[in-house]
């Protein structure tokens, strides 16, 4: 169990992952001529976006941007709208490079480039990284730790904070997992399908989640994408969500680098 601000029972982390066109162009050169499939991640910065930020503010959430370098560089002033309504903005890559399908080389350039993207559009240093689909390498885990990244939200080791281990090194892991994330439910697209969920189902699902993490004193964290959640019958089902946990009285709405602050020194003391 873990004691939170406030004596609250749970802490939950709302993150965002904001891949935009980069999370297409990521996946290989042929698709910089795909107009139909980069304008769905457009419209997650043109209206997924502020529709999260404006229901963000109602209830006075802070949330977690994961926001790759080519975002950052082709949207300008998104990064300072983030910090300027209270949110962090973290570290999700470059061009969305899965780390598992590229060179150790172009792992490095992910890292840096994504770092210099952020610096440029004027973030402060990120406390955090999200790899690209949750592919965590050996080789990118030794950058983290060679860039001090307070911590990690890619893997999947535990439901509470956690320190992930390769061998002799280690970092603070805030964890995630696929039920809790939107993309499983709701992406699609025309070379692989996928899936057009019942919208109801997340809000039973993390409903259920957020129960059982007040039963345990425990945080959690959920993953979004803007051009997924931010189709507005499924952000409905979403404020429904929110609208269960802020009611409830119980719970500390924290972005993850406050988490990490929060936990780091119990758990790192013993790694």
């Amino acid at each position: 169990m873990s004691t939170w601000p406030d004596n609250k029972a749970a802490a939950v982390s709302l993150t965002f992952d904001v891949d935009a066109e980069a999370g297409w162009l990521g996946e290989g050169e042929e698709y910089a001529r795909r107009l139909t499939i980069l304008s769905e991640g457009r419209y997650g910065i043109t209206r997924g976006v502020p529709r999260i930020l404006e229901l963000l503010a109602r209830y006075d959430i802070p949330g977690t941007f994961f926001v790759p370098g080519h975002t950052a560089e082709h949207n300008p002033g998104l990064v300072n709208t983030l910090l300027e309504a209270g949110h962090e903005v973290a570290h999700h890559g470059h061009l969305h490079l899965r780390s598992d399908k590229v060179s150790t080389q172009r792992q490095r350039d992910e890292i840096e480039r994504g770092l210099g993207a952020l610096e440029r559009a004027g973030a402060p240093r990120p406390a955090g990284y999200r790899s690209t689909s949750w592919e965590l390498t050996p080789e990118t885990f030794a950058l983290l730790v060679e860039h001090g990244f307070t911590y990690d939200s890619s893997c999947m080791g535990d439901d509470r904070p956690y320190v992930e281990r390769w061998n002799s090194l280690h970092i603070l892991e805030l964890p995630v997992h696929w039920s809790l994330d939107d993309y499983p439910r709701f992406g699609w697209n025309i070379d692989g399908g996928g899936n057009v969920a019942d919208p109801e189902e997340l809000q039973r699902c993390w409903i259920s989640e957020f129960e059982s993490a007040r039963a345990e004193r425990r945080h959690t964290t959920f993953t979004m994408h803007p051009e997924v959640i931010g189709r507005p019958y499924r952000l409905a089902q979403f404020e429904r969500v929110i609208e269960h946990m802020a009611t409830s009285n119980d719970v500390w709405f924290a972005r993850l680098d406050d988490v990490a602050h929060h936990v780091a020194p119990a758990l790192l003391e013993l790694a």
